[in-house]
């Protein structure tokens, strides 16, 4: 891909888009890659990361851009930054670039990893503001207004290494309100809803060129009680999170849901992870088509080795079931907009192992599923433009090759 032909990622109704054809995703998480790059022992990870990934044909990466008070911090008091790991981000920017790979950007964390609205709410006390709960970082004025500085300095952020604003790069494939956001002190979800519906509009105040999704998990709330029984767990609905009518916010481009049977049903595997990660999935990519009019990317699944009953057969079977449902799909033009497996790293990072990390180098059947889905992928990518190409003749003679292979 020539330079000149890197442009945005848009959306056309339910599909992603680019240069006006179709843009499926075959992604993946590494959510560690400022932090690394911000010192030179380590920043050839960054590097790597991307090279094993691109071998395999992922195309887009979703990783951290904030990282609030913490050890190595970005942000270290509200909009004070720390200039060498704002270079660290803009090296991962560019070297995502090299590789051709599409990068979504997470603008702050729901849990207490690198630094969360926790960090926010306790910036907020020491400035002597009278706070109760983490939740106040979604309606109170000031810590709304920190967080709104924060993505006006990462959207303005002009890149030292490529000389491209942020807001202007292609590199870029969208930005991510919140990592998993979470607000349990209103189970009604007015307090979240309200939160989203402002910092959507604001991130495309400054840049609208951009897509943006909110970073949800995709748990059904009160305004669908028909779809309560697709949450995994009775809990699901008590968080203030709302999945069809967060994602029926103006701003909002495109939705986002996460997949993990062993944290929400139990820690054992067992068949029944398999069967919901495909009802799951299917209820949102159907309200994609039917409600929100929008593409839907599983933007975290994985499983952890720490799991009881856990085997790398499991893993690939949850692996190619995720992959299946996706191109189910796919080839009939529907919301399935891709997937990002949680997590992959390079040799030598064994430390930062959560239990779900994935070493393409070591892990040669998964290596050759995510190749495969990739390739497959890569054939509907290369379909002529939206307007004609579901009654391209090139479409069917592909479909039916795929079929003869029972690769789908």
């Amino acid at each position: 891909m020539e330079d000149g032909e890197w442009t945005m990622v848009q959306k056309s109704g339910n599909q992603f888009v680019v240069n006006g054809q179709p843009f499926y995703v075959n992604g993946f998480n590494t959510y560690w890659l400022m932090v690394f790059a911000a010192d030179q022992s380590t920043r050839g990870k960054v590097t790597e990361t991307f090279q094993q990934a691109s071998a395999v044909g992922l195309s887009v990466c979703r990783t951290w851009a904030f990282n609030d008070g913490q050890w190595r911090a970005l942000q270290k008091t509200p909009s004070v930054y720390d200039e060498d790991v704002f270079k660290a981000l803009d090296f991962v920017v560019s070297e995502a670039k090299k590789y051709k790979i599409r990068l979504i950007l997470s603008l702050v964390n729901n849990w207490e990893a690198y630094g969360g609205k926790s960090q926010y709410v306790k910036w907020g006390k020491a400035a002597g503001l009278n706070l109760t709960s983490d939740d106040d970082f979604f309606s109170h004025p000031i810590l709304k207004s920190y967080y709104k500085a924060h993505v006006k300095a990462v959207l303005n952020r002009v890149n030292t290494f490529t000389n491209i604003t942020y807001k202007d790069d292609p590199t870029i494939f969208g930005w991510e309100l919140m990592n998993e956001p979470r607000c349990e002190s209103d189970p009604s979800g007015d307090k979240l809803q309200a939160w989203i519906e402002e910092m959507a509009v604001y991130v495309k105040s400054i840049d609208p060129k951009h897509l943006v999704e909110i970073g949800l998990e995709g748990f059904y709330g009160l305004s669908t009680p028909n779809r309560a029984q697709v949450n995994p767990n009775s809990y699901a609905q008590q968080v203030g999170t709302d999945f069809i009518r967060n994602h029926q916010v103006l701003g909002v481009d495109f939705a986002s849901v996460h997949i993990y049977p062993d944290s929400w049903i139990s820690k054992s595997i067992s068949d029944a992870h398999v069967e919901f990660t495909k009802s799951w999935m299917q209820s949102h990519i159907d309200d994609a088509e039917n409600y929100l009019n929008m593409p839907v990317i599983f933007a975290e699944f994985g499983v952890s080795a720490k799991d009881p009953g856990y085997n790398s057969t499991y893993r690939d079977t949850l692996i190619a079931t995720v992959y299946k449902t996706i191109l189910n799909s796919t080839k009939k033009g529907g919301a399935g907009g891709g997937s990002l497996l949680w997590q992959v790293f390079p040799e030598g990072t064994d430390y930062m192992d959560d239990g779900y990390a994935i070493v393409l180098s070591k892990s040669l059947s998964t290596s050759n599923i995510v190749s495969l889905h990739s390739k497959k992928l890569n054939t509907f990518n290369s379909f002529c433009s939206w307007k004609c190409h579901w009654g391209c003749r090139k479409k069917h003679v592909l479909l039916d090759d795929f079929q003869s292979r029972d690769e789908l």
